[in-house]
């Protein structure tokens, strides 16, 4: 059986390098992400990475409008931390650089412990963080009795 055991690299396409380099620096610094630039194609992308995966900006091509998060496509991306506490010290660290973010709370209509940030990037990209909530604990350590 083949297992896809997890999100290797997501790439997004930003409208103005310079400024998107800027927040993402804040942002993965607090998340605890290492950065590497190199070139693709001729175009320079920023990697920030982790032990687990990498996140990569690139140039977009075109003007388009600002990222619409109900248009098809990307609607929006989730850091997992470890708990609530790393929540609300995040939140902390985003407002101390001005990033506003939505108030670190429970959402108990998605689950009875899910707790989040929501806040977005110079494009307009959704980004949340969430806890590692015991649904999504349970179904790892229980995956081969579900």
């Amino acid at each position: 059986m083949i297992e896809v055991i997890g999100i290797d690299h997501i790439y997004l396409a930003v409208s103005d390098m310079d400024r998107s380099e800027r927040f993402y620096n804040d942002v993965m610094k607090i998340l605890g992400f290492r950065k590497n630039t190199f070139t693709n194609e001729g175009e320079p992308h920023i990697q920030y990475y982790n032990r687990h995966f990498g996140l990569v900006l690139r140039p977009a091509h075109g003007d388009a409008a600002k990222h619409d998060s109900l248009s098809p496509g990307l609607h929006h991306l989730c850091f997992r931390v470890e708990d609530i506490p790393t929540i609300d010290s995040i939140a902390k660290q985003l407002a101390a650089i001005n990033i506003p973010c939505s108030p670190p709370q429970l959402y108990p209509e998605y689950a009875s412990d899910y707790y989040a940030i929501f806040f977005s990037d110079p494009d307009g990209i959704r980004l949340e963080i969430t806890n590692y909530r015991q649904e999504r604990r349970k179904r790892h350590d229980d995956w081969d009795q579900a």
